[in-house]
């Protein structure tokens, strides 16, 4: 059973509905939070939790295993260090931090204390990315060939009212580092490394500091070609995911939060038949999904067990390619991965 500390209760609720689901795994016991009503109300909600305000009482408390960091994203590497320092081990929500230096500095403490960053990536997990996994497994997939990736968003100007949102220091980044990160991290994890990136980006949405739309052209190592529509003035909330391989074409669920949750529709290309696509999706399944799924893969880690847990280099790997499209957008120019330490934008985008 691992202790967990959940610092920051508004993503933080998701989190601990995902914590519930795994009572066997984890106990959530504290809930860390400036906003006293916010913090007390979330932790009111589950049997077991108490609430705090300071963080340092909570990293000096040695019942506590895991920090659950779900704060804003320029207080995530601070955090992430000295959670470390304090010996715990760490989940934190994307980015995971905010430049690729950031990252390294972040590897090195791993290594130099003996602890674990788990990031948080948890479109990774459901049912759809299990049978599209299950259906690559077996074979049927084969190359692919093109796909289409959609983050259409709606954020209207009520969402930036609360302070350190829509602005570079606060956020660290638009769109792309906040929104269409997720659905990006499925393409390495079913389709190989990103060989490179031809970025357009723009605000068009609200008056704020960051992009709020954004257009990719991007180039697996496979050679397949993906774009990607990214803004955050759709009439709805739809995440979608179409890929192309030579022996079925998927689409993904729409769920903006859960993208993984339902069965994803496959349609067979001959000379593969539906009839086999369709006997290794009876195989898959009920599996656990979104944040649950996640956190279900990581305790079976820890616990020495095989699992497709979320790694440190996955965090990094997913703030590489957001790294790329910053400097493409801002050359003008493809940037092709991966990025050295000598990359203009290897200590930040931040203007």
């Amino acid at each position: 059973m691992l202790n967990v500390a959940i610092i920051g209760a508004g993503i933080g609720k998701k989190h601990l509905q995902g914590f519930a689901q795994l009572p066997e795994s984890y106990a959530v016991r504290t809930i860390c939070d400036l906003d006293e009503d916010r913090g007390k109300t979330l932790a009111d909600s589950h049997p077991g939790a108490g609430f705090i305000s300071d963080l340092a009482t909570v990293l000096a408390d040695p019942e506590i295993d895991i920090v659950d960091i779900c704060l804003p994203p320029h207080l995530h590497f601070s955090t992430c260090m000295d959670a470390l320092d304090a010996g715990k081990k760490v989940i934190c929500e994307k980015p995971l931090v905010t430049s690729l230096h950031e990252a390294d500095l972040l590897a090195a403490k791993v290594a130099e204390t003996g602890g674990f960053v788990g990031p948080v990536f948890q479109y990774r997990f459901g049912l759809g990315a299990a049978q599209l996994q299950a259906l690559i497994d077996a074979g049927l997939a084969g190359r692919a060939y093109a796909g289409t990736l959609e983050t259409h968003w709606d954020r209207p100007a009520s969402y930036y009212e609360i302070p350190w949102r829509g602005t570079w220091a606060g956020e660290q980044g638009g769109a792309i580092l906040g929104h269409a990160i997720h659905i990006h991290d499925l393409l390495p994890t079913f389709l190989g490394p990103v060989d490179r990136v031809f970025a357009d980006l723009a605000t068009r949405v609200n008056d704020i500091e960051i992009e709020d739309c954004a257009a990719l052209s991007i180039r697996m190592k496979s050679g397949a070609l993906i774009t990607s529509s990214v803004t955050l003035g759709c009439a709805e909330n739809m995440s979608r995911m179409r890929l192309v391989f030579e022996g079925f074409t998927v689409e993904s669920d729409h769920a903006p939060y859960d993208l993984a949750q339902k069965g994803w529709h496959f349609t067979a290309r001959a000379p593969t038949r539906q009839a086999q696509i369709d006997e290794v999706l009876a195989s898959v399944g009920p599996v656990l999904s979104g944040f649950a799924g996640m956190f279900d893969a990581l305790a079976r880690a820890l616990n020495g067990e095989e699992a497709p847990f979320v790694t440190l280099e996955d965090g990094r790997q997913s703030l590489e390619f957001v790294t790329a499209i910053y400097s493409s957008a801002r050359t003008g120019a493809p940037v092709s991965l991966p990025l050295s330490s000598n990359c203009r934008l290897y200590e930040g985008w931040l203007p």
